[in-house]
């Protein structure tokens, strides 16, 4: 009994410094992204390395999430990193120059070192948004695990604008834990998606993405 209390008790005191990152943590995501703390250099192209695979996806009670296996890569300079999922944030999460956007998806990636890295796409209210048309109507109403659709086709690429200027800083997972030490890209030009498609993702899912937080003297790196 004595045992059992006392990994009981390791396992709280566990949780509550994991929850207290979120709280106390000096590198969180998402930030503002202002104009004076941003340092404009040449940072190396983005270069997308996405294939066409069939749909998985999956609802997980707060969003949406797309996985694939072995379906990509992400090439930023020397680095490579494996794609690994998509999902979307409402409302968008990172902010730049104090603009708030309704919509965000999250490309996540991951490096033979295991080192995490998320594109953030930025979405304004607008036109009508091509792969959001194909698969809001597919989002499973239930939790219940990974839904496959061997017929239909995604690739991550279509998530991107034609212009892949990005900002790069370092931040955290937006749940807890907040584990630090997360490169984030925030590309500069937002995607578009109409106020019906909103609509009907917010029908399913409530907003999910937490307040911005301090930068805490972090340095942002914008690409020429």
């Amino acid at each position: 009994m004595k045992n059992v209390l006392t990994v009981l008790a390791l396992s709280l005191s566990s949780a509550t410094c994991q929850a207290g990152l979120c709280e106390t943590g000096q590198r969180q995501s998402p930030i503002n992204i202002t104009p004076e703390a941003v340092l404009a250099q040449k940072l190396p192209a983005m270069v997308p390395d996405y294939r066409a695979a069939p749909l998985r996806l999956a609802n997980d009670g707060h969003t949406v999430r797309v996985r694939f296996d072995h379906s990509g890569q992400l090439l930023i300079g020397k680095e490579r990193y494996t794609l690994q999922q998509f999902h979307f944030h409402t409302p968008g999460g990172d902010q730049i120059k104090g603009e708030n956007f309704p919509f965000a998806a999250h490309i996540l990636h991951k490096s033979g070192a295991g080192q995490l890295l998320s594109i953030v796409v930025p979405f304004r209210l607008g036109a009508k948004n091509p792969l959001l048309d194909q698969l809001l109507p597919l989002i499973p109403t239930r939790v219940d695990g990974d839904h496959k659709h061997p017929d239909v086709t995604v690739n991550a690429r279509q998530l991107l604008p034609l212009q892949l200027g990005y900002y790069r800083y370092t931040g955290s997972l937006t749940t807890t834990p907040c584990t630090e030490g997360v490169v984030w890209l925030v590309m500069k030009q937002p995607q578009e998606l109409s106020v019906e498609q909103l609509a009907s993702y917010r029908k399913q899912f409530a907003d999910n993405m937490r307040a911005v937080n301090p930068l805490f003297q972090r340095p942002i790196f914008e690409s020429l």
